[in-house]
């Protein structure tokens, strides 16, 4: 009898180890794959405190969500904010944003002999906060800059054009308007990222930029707007598919919950938000396992920017891991309710033991104690 006890616990204390060795390799591997995906790291970047949390929003061809919509979605935004919280100083947090849009490939060329092709994305706000690029020469613009003449350009395409990344401040031209470059970056080299671009080079330039760009200007007239010579950029030329804010998050999904509540009232079934900060977690890792049936069949018109499509890949990729990885829990799980149980029922039957012997001392003692008073 007590060599099959102990060949049960043997085989319960095995089962055991396999299954939280299991979970930790599982965890190993999920959490290797997030971290190549660092964008969604961006509000751990700016607020080391760990108090905020980054939301991204991807909206349809057809939503109509342009720059005025952006600015619409701040004050919004600021002012929930502001009567959310309150501050000795009385300051509000600040909610830094960004906003892009691609707009078309074209011609690129130096001031030597060198060109090609490239795709080009229009961006505003702090949208270089939110990205993981390596720098290589040069530095940023922002919408701060008084001049909007800047593009950040990719390696590939600053050594086509002149032979070396070191680069900045030299002029490119696009379509024939000239710009400097602001900044090299390097090629994307996540191995998910190189999966969802295609060969072309990237080049990124403001907003204002693009508007004296002629295929933006040529876009716009097809799509009905007339012959565009400047001024108020017409809708075509402000549209914007890809939103992204840092928000402090007072009570947990406070910012999602804002960013979320406020476009679905005028952008319903047109957007898809994403709480980057949260969504590599393991239950938004079980959930997205659920629902992996959307990755494969899609039921909206949004286009994804490569970096996001690269982080689906990874949530495509972890999911079944982080799902699993619960179900190795359940044979632990199960034994600890055995263990209490066990501990339960020693505890009972220790109990009575006790407090039987501790009656008998009890009754002994009081006996004893009659003795005494009788023989007196």
């Amino acid at each position: 009898m007590r060599v099959k006890k102990r060949l049960l616990y043997a085989v319960i204390a095995g089962l055991n180890a396999v299954s939280l060795t299991a979970a930790l390799a599982l965890t190993i591997a999920g959490s290797s794959i997030a971290r190549t995906q660092s964008y969604n790291r961006a509000a751990q970047k700016w607020d080391r405190d760990g108090e905020s949390s980054q939301i991204s929003c991807y909206f349809s061809d057809d939503a109509g969500f342009t720059t005025d919509g952006v600015y619409a979605l701040r004050a919004h935004l600021n002012k929930t904010l502001q009567d959310a919280v309150s501050r000795p100083d009385g300051k509000t947090p600040e909610i830094p944003d960004a906003y892009s849009t691609p707009i078309g490939s074209d011609l690129i060329t130096g001031d030597n002999t060198g060109q090609g092709e490239a795709e080009l994305t229009a961006v505003g706000g702090e949208f270089f906060l939110f990205r993981d690029f390596r720098l290589l020469s040069g530095a940023y613009f922002s919408d701060r800059d008084l001049m909007q003449d800047g593009a950040v350009i990719e390696r590939s395409l600053a050594w086509t054009l002149y032979g070396s990344a070191n680069v900045a401040g030299q002029n490119i031209y696009i379509g024939g308007v000239q710009f400097y470059i602001a900044a090299v970056i390097d090629d994307p080299t996540d191995k998910y990222q190189k999966r969802t671009i295609n060969e072309l080079p990237r080049v990124y330039v403001s907003y204002k930029g693009a508007e004296q760009l002629p295929s933006a200007r040529y876009s716009s007239q097809e799509q009905g707007y007339g012959g565009y010579t400047g001024g108020d950029a017409p809708a075509q030329l402000r549209k914007v598919s890809c939103y992204e804010c840092i928000m402090y998050d007072p009570v947990e999904n406070f910012a999602y919950s804002t960013v979320n509540k406020y476009l679905k009232d005028m952008y319903k079934g047109k957007y898809k938000a994403v709480n980057n900060t949260k969504r590599f977690t393991s239950s938004a890792m079980v959930k997205a396992y659920k629902k992996r049936s959307d990755y494969a069949v899609r039921k909206d018109t949004i286009t994804y920017p490569y970096w996001e499509n690269a982080s689906r890949i990874a949530e495509f990729k972890i999911s079944p891991l982080y799902y699993i990885r619960r179900l190795c829990f359940v044979i632990p799980a199960l034994t600890s309710v055995w263990l209490l149980w066990v501990l339960f029922c020693l505890a009972k039957k220790g109990g009575k033991a006790l407090i039987s012997t501790i009656s008998d001392k009890y009754t002994k003692a009081a006996y004893s104690r009659r003795q005494k008073k009788d023989n007196i």
